[in-house]
C-alpha cells in the first residue's frame, strides 16, 4: 500500500512539471471571429525557458494593445533541454559531425505556422528566441553562430520574406557567480557574448537582458543563486521585455 501511494505521488509530480511546459501556444485560435485578414505575424521557439514562458500572461496582451485586437498572430512551439541541432537541418557539430534530429522541432513550428497565416496577408514576421543553454552545456558554441543565421534563412525561405525582426533572449547569468552552480559550464558566458554580437549583427534585431529573472532562494543554505530557470514573476517580465524590444521593431523605432 506504501509503495502504491508511492507511485501515485511521483507520477503526480510528474504530471505537474510537465503540465508547467507550455510546449505550444497559438494567438487568436482558428475559430476566433476577431482574427483580420492582415496581421502581424510573432514566431516565438527554443528549449525550456520558452516552453515555461507563458505568452498569455503579460506578452501577448502588450502586443495586442501595441497593433491592435485582431491584428496579431503569435505561434509558440518550443521543447526543453534541446540543441539548435533540432531547428537548424543542416547542422554539424564543432566536430563536423551531423546531429541525429537535424530540424524535426522547426518542421514541428513551420507546420503550425502556415497553418495559422493560410489566406492572410503578413505585414510583418518577428522571430523570437530563447534557446542556446544546451548548446553551451554540451560545448557547441562553436557553431552556434553558423546555425542560427542558417535557421533565420529557412524561416525566410519558407516565409517568403526577407524582412525578419529578431529577439533573442540572451542565456541569464546562471553558473557565473559564486554559489550553487558557480563554474558549472565553461562555455556559458562565450554564449551570452555571441548572442549579443549576433543580434547587433543582424539588420532588425535586439537582445533581451535575463539576469534577473532567475533569483531563487536555496532554502537549505538560506541564500539567494541563479538558476537555469526563472521565476514566475521572471517570466512575466520576460514577456513584456520581449513585447517592448519586438514592438519597437517592427514600428521601425
Amino acid at each position: 500500500m506504501k509503495k502504491t501511494k508511492k507511485v501515485i505521488f511521483i507520477i503526480s509530480l510528474l504530471t505537474i512539471r510537465f503540465a508547467s511546459a507550455q510546449n505550444t501556444y497559438v494567438y487568436p485560435s482558428a475559430n476566433d471571429p476577431q482574427a483580420n485578414e492582415k496581421a502581424h505575424l510573432f514566431i516565438l521557439s527554443g528549449q525550456s525557458n520558452m516552453a515555461r514562458f507563458k505568452p498569455e500572461t503579460t506578452f501577448t496582451p502588450n502586443i495586442v494593445k501595441a497593433f491592435g485586437e485582431g491584428n496579431v498572430l503569435i505561434v509558440k512551439d518550443a521543447m526543453g533541454g534541446q540543441s539548435i541541432q533540432r531547428w537548424y537541418k543542416d547542422w554539424k557539430s564543432v566536430q563536423g559531425a551531423p546531429g541525429k534530429e537535424n530540424g524535426d522541432l522547426y518542421d514541428r513550428l513551420i507546420t503550425k505556422v502556415k497553418s495559422s497565416i493560410k489566406g492572410k496577408k503578413i505585414l510583418s514576421v518577428s522571430f523570437i528566441w530563447m534557446q542556446g543553454e544546451k548548446d553551451a552545456v554540451i560545448n557547441q558554441t562553436g557553431v552556434y553562430k553558423k546555425s542560427f543565421f542558417g535557421l533565420l534563412k529557412q524561416l525566410e525561405q519558407d516565409l517568403g520574406r526577407t524582412d525578419l525582426n529578431v529577439v533573442i533572449g540572451r542565456l541569464s547569468d546562471y553558473s557565473l557567480h559564486p554559489g550553487k552552480n558557480y563554474g558549472k559550464h565553461k562555455e556559458w558566458q562565450q554564449m551570452r557574448e555571441l548572442q549579443v554580437s549576433m543580434a547587433e549583427e543582424l539588420p532588425s534585431a535586439a537582445w533581451v537582458n535575463c539576469d534577473d529573472l532567475n533569483n531563487k532562494t536555496d532554502k537549505k543554505a538560506n541564500a539567494i543563486f541563479n538558476d537555469v530557470h526563472y521565476t514566475h514573476d521572471g517570466y512575466d517580465l520576460l514577456g513584456e521585455r520581449y513585447a517592448e524590444k519586438v514592438t519597437a521593431l517592427v514600428k521601425g523605432k
